[in-house]
């Protein structure tokens, strides 16, 4: 996991901003899948 990405989810946590802390979780799984779903297959 990136730097940033850690510090922002470890702000979102301490301000316990649900919103936040939603966005970052599901940045995280998009772009950390986001290789494995272009290998298989070319999107257009």
């Amino acid at each position: 996991m990136p730097l940033w990405l850690c510090n922002q989810l470890m702000s979102a946590f301490q301000k316990k901003d649900r919103r936040q802390i939603c966005l970052l979780n599901d940045c995280w799984y998009y772009y950390r899948a986001k290789p494995d779903r272009t290998k298989d297959t070319i999107e257009f």
